[in-house]
C-alpha cells in the first residue's frame, strides 16, 4: 500500500466489495458515464470472484475512506514467451481531486504489482481528444499509434 500525504493508495481484495462500488462510482462520475459504471454494477459475489482471481488488479486512491480514483488492469500472460504483460482496461480521478499525482501513483503501485509478477510492460490506450490522459502517458511511456476495432460478438448487431 502506498502512502502520501494527500492519499494512500490501496490493492483491493476479494471482500472489498464496498471499495469496489466507490471505485465504479468514480470512474462512472470521472468518465460522465454513470449508468455504465452504475446501472448494472455486479453483485458482491461476481465482485469476489473478479477481486480473488489472478488475473484482475484493481487498485484505489482514497483520502480517508473516500475514493477519489483508481485503476483496473488485468494481466495477460503471453504465449510465444513465458512472459505477461498488464493492459490498464480503467484509470480514472475524480475531478475534485486532479493533479494531485494521484494517477501518477496509480501507475507506479502498477508498476510495482506488475515487476513482481515478472511482467514486462504496462500498456494502456488513450481516445483522441483525451488530452490529459495522452500527456499522462506520454509522461510515463513510449506513444504507439495503433488502430483499435471492436469486434460484435452478438450476430453483427455492435458493441455495447
Amino acid at each position: 500500500m502506498a502512502v502520501s500525504n494527500l492519499f494512500t493508495i490501496r490493492r483491493l481484495s476479494r471482500n472489498d466489495t464496498v471499495l469496489m462500488n466507490g471505485m465504479l462510482t468514480a470512474f462512472g462520475e470521472a468518465f460522465n458515464e454513470v449508468d455504465t459504471y452504475g446501472k448494472s454494477r455486479p453483485g458482491a459475489a461476481y465482485q469476489q470472484r473478479l477481486l480473488g482471481s489472478d488475473y484482475f488488479i484493481a487498485l484505489v486512491a482514497l483520502k480517508g475512506s473516500e475514493v477519489v480514483g483508481g485503476i483496473a488492469a488485468y494481466e495477460l500472460m503471453k504465449f510465444e514467451q513465458e512472459r505477461s504483460e498488464i493492459y490498464i482496461y480503467d484509470l480514472a480521478v475524480s475531478a475534485a481531486h486532479r493533479r494531485e499525482g494521484i494517477a501518477t501513483a496509480l501507475i507506479q503501485e502498477l508498476k510495482e504489482i506488475a515487476a513482481a509478477r515478472g511482467a514486462y510492460v504496462v500498456f494502456v490506450q488513450a481516445d483522441h481528444g483525451d488530452d490529459p490522459a495522452i500527456a499522462l502517458y506520454t509522461k510515463l511511456g513510449m506513444r504507439e499509434d495503433v488502430l483499435h476495432f471492436d469486434i460484435p460478438v452478438d450476430g453483427g448487431k455492435g458493441a455495447s
